[in-house]
């Protein structure tokens, strides 16, 4: 079972507070947490879901965990009643030509990140709000994210903690939703250009995808991140490797 929210008293929350979040129409508790934030191949995910506070204890009694630990078995199972108890649940994908496009112009994933936290925390308009924080300074990335949003002087309670995903089921029922949802992506990518595996730089299969259109002298498929320091390094590796050979 996903360990029960922690009370106030222990959380660091971002309160930049001119109204209460009654008197702004703001309601609910909110989760939000990313999935893809390292693969080499397919989108960054990131999902955000409202939950009434009343029904918080039924998230927390469904055996919630982060989704990196449980099986895509177990993750699909438990969509379904985590849908049910939402109010809303929202998506913000960043494809691979996305991230490369806004690297090129600048802007690292972290800000990324920010900005699409941002929408949906925007759509959402919860009163009180849980990010698994994408940013060395998790209070940092709370701050921002509130602010960006527009919902900082509206009262909007944000707490922003590194590994959020292990300690509050609401960002657990995130963490699911995001990773299901790009795993659905994934998969009809292999549909379209072949199984390569997770996507992810730690994968033989993913390298050996990537590898192999290079030497064969194909153009690499918008859904790889070129960007990447990974494809970046296996480029390098195989001019090098052109370079010896001479």
């Amino acid at each position: 079972m996903g360990a029960k929210t922690k009370s106030r008293d222990n959380r660091k929350v971002s309160d930049s507070e001119r109204m209460s979040p009654k008197m702004s129409g703001l309601h609910g508790i909110g989760g939000l947490d990313e999935a893809g934030r390292g693969p080499m191949i397919g989108p960054l995910v990131v999902c955000g879901l409202l939950i009434e506070p009343d029904e918080l204890h039924r998230l927390e009694n469904i055996g919630l965990k982060d989704s990196k630990v449980l099986s895509a078995k177990r993750r699909m199972e438990l969509c379904e009643p985590i849908r049910e108890l939402a109010v809303q649940v929202k998506f913000e994908s960043l494809s691979a030509r996305d991230i490369d496009e806004s690297r090129k112009r600048g802007t690292n994933l972290n800000d990324m990140e920010v900005k699409a936290f941002s929408k949906i925390v925007r759509l959402l308009r919860p009163a009180e709000v849980f990010l698994d924080a994408a940013d060395v300074k998790a209070e940092r990335f709370g701050e921002r994210v509130s602010k960006l949003s527009g919902l900082a002087t509206e009262g909007i309670k944000v707490t922003s903690e590194h590994k959020a995903d292990a300690k509050y089921p609401i960002v657990s029922a995130a963490s699911i939703l995001a990773k299901v949802e790009r795993d659905t992506r994934i998969e009809e990518f292999h549909q379209r250009y072949g199984d390569f595996g997770s996507g992810y730089p730690s994968d033989p299969k993913t390298v050996k995808f990537v590898r192999g259109m290079i030497l064969d002298g194909k153009k690499l498929p918008p859904i790889v991140r070129q960007s990447w320091e990974s494809v970046r390094r296996i480029y390098a590796e195989l001019e090098q490797s052109d370079l010896t050979s001479f």
